[in-house]
């Protein structure tokens, strides 16, 4: 699901690929951007928008309190883990954790979510049937392009920087390894764009059925979005999504194993960077978490 489901985990993932004082200064703006981020979709009228800017703003106040903390400590491991081999398994187990986190973001969300969600109209509905469509449209710019040699560019320019940006700059023995890897990855960008469209027909349907019923019954349905969404209902689709987090898992060990101790080095003075960040940003002195 959309609208406010992972808002503040995928803000505070985003705000850590930039510097130390934009994750500050983001984030301290982060119940207005995502205020216009939902507005975006939904066009949403005065009610809605006020009821929503509460929403948000309770929400980013138990987010600050409760989550940064923990995600600062998980942080602290991190740069302690960094600086060893890890296995698949291990990759997997920290996007599990990763995972456990948008659950409990998810939690906190259902309910201002189910109030919104009842008071749509159908023109907002509309609205964002155009707005996923749209976005539909520069995904597939992005990621299906017509040529396989445009699509393994692009892929191999989109991973590379999430590595650099952790580790630093990759040799051309990494960056060939990288190549050689993707080249082999499961990864379907037409399957994945069609399943997206049937999730977002999904969530229209969804939010049409909600529109003017019970809040409590709308946040159920938040749920349950949240769980096809991770899983999905076809049985072909959910067991590419397993192979290919599976593959991923393996994918990011590996890299991980191929770096020297000074890219490690590196990545653990970022990881203490956004650490130090987030305690910050959640009022904890540095360090007591990780105690």
């Amino acid at each position: 699901p959309r609208l406010l489901a992972i808002i503040g985990v995928a803000l505070v993932a985003l705000l850590l690929s930039g510097c130390g004082s934009l994750v500050r200064l983001g984030y301290g703006q982060a119940p207005t951007l995502a205020y216009w981020w939902v507005d975006g979709y939904l066009d949403l009228d005065d009610a809605q928008s006020q009821r929503l800017r509460d929403d948000l703003d309770q929400w980013f106040d138990w987010h600050r309190r409760q989550q940064l903390p923990d995600y600062a400590a998980l942080l602290a491991r991190a740069q302690r883990e960094v600086m060893e081999p890890i296995t698949p398994q291990g990759m997997c187990a920290w996007r599990d954790l990763a995972l456990r986190r948008v659950d409990a973001a998810l939690e906190r969300a259902a309910a201002p979510l189910g109030r919104l969600m009842v008071t749509l109209r159908p023109e907002q509905l509309r609205h964002m049937e155009r707005k996923l469509a749209k976005d539909g449209a520069e995904l597939r710019d992005d990621f299906a392009q017509a040529s396989r040699d445009e699509r393994a560019r692009a892929s191999f320019k989109r991973t590379l920087e999430r590595y650099e940006n952790l580790y630093g700059r990759l040799d051309d023995a990494q960056r060939a390894r990288l190549a050689q890897l993707l080249a082999a990855s499961p990864f379907d960008a037409d399957a994945w764009l069609a399943e997206r469209d049937r999730r977002n027909a999904d969530m229209l349907r969804t939010l049409a059925a909600s529109a003017g019923g019970d809040p409590a019954l709308a946040q159920a349905a938040v749920f349950a979005m949240a769980e096809r969404a991770l899983r999905s209902p076809r049985l072909e689709y959910r067991a590419y999504q397993e192979r290919l987090v599976q593959e991923n898992c393996a994918l990011a060990a590996a890299m991980h194993n191929l770096t020297t101790p000074a890219q490690r080095q590196y990545a653990r003075g970022k990881l203490k960077g956004w650490e130090d960040d987030l305690r910050l940003l959640a009022g904890s002195p540095a360090g007591v978490a990780s105690r």
